[in-house]
């Protein structure tokens, strides 16, 4: 971690992430999890949400990610892009620079395409993804690292 980084309560940052913020601040919300192997870095201002989960290999660059929102594995999130709270990026999705992506969407494929919008029904299981991770990185506080057969 390099730069002007700010840390919500509750977040993690997992094994292996590099985030860099040498040009413009990058802001993590609360309970958020940064999984392995990340790639956090600013053109622009970067802020992501409370109860964010950004999965492994996911690069994202320069943009705004609003609460509750999970980011696929190996996605890229490009500058100025927004997505809206209560969404989905889809594994392996390429979000291009400036992309709009209103509140309960899920977006998928390369380049990304909106395919459902205004949808809450996913909220649940967002909101359960942020908890398990908030589980892995109490348990990794106390050298548990057996937590999957107690979930």
């Amino acid at each position: 971690m390099v730069g002007d980084v700010e840390v919500g309560e509750d977040s993690s940052i997992w094994y292996n992430t590099v985030i860099r913020a040498e040009l413009s601040k990058i802001s993590i919300g609360k309970r958020t999890n940064i999984q392995d192997n990340c790639t956090i870095h600013t053109e622009d201002p970067l802020k992501i949400g409370d109860d964010v989960s950004v999965g492994h290999n996911a690069i994202v660059h320069g943009c705004t990610i609003e609460d509750q929102v999970i980011v696929g594995m190996h996605s890229t999130i490009l500058n100025r892009a927004v997505i809206g709270t209560g969404s989905i990026v889809g594994a392996g999705t390429l979000v291009k620079e400036g992309t709009i992506v209103p509140p309960g969407s899920l977006i998928v494929g390369v380049p990304g395409k909106i395919v459902k919008s205004g949808d809450t029904s996913m909220l649940p299981y967002i909101k359960q993804n942020a908890k398990i991770y908030l589980n892995f990185k109490e348990a990794h506080q106390r050298g548990d690292y057996k937590i999957y057969s107690k979930l």
